[in-house]
């Protein structure tokens, strides 16, 4: 199956249906941390059909030893 590649105008419109239609603002602080959440959600955690229902980019987690 071939990869879908979203518009920038695609992926403004499931913004604006996801959050930001649903959303009252009430300070620009607000709402640049929902739409960060929005972002890190979308590109992190959300799995896509295109990519085999897996997240597009996953987040690593590197352990850390202490010696």
């Amino acid at each position: 199956m071939a990869k879908k590649h979203y518009t920038p105008e695609q992926i403004i419109n499931k913004l604006r249906d996801e959050l930001l239609n649903r959303e009252i603002f009430t300070t620009l602080t607000e709402a640049k941390v929902l739409i960060k959440q929005w972002r890190r959600e979308y590109n992190q955690v959300r799995p896509h059909s295109s990519l085999g229902y897996r997240p597009p980019a996953p987040e690593i987690r590197i352990p850390v030893t202490l010696t």
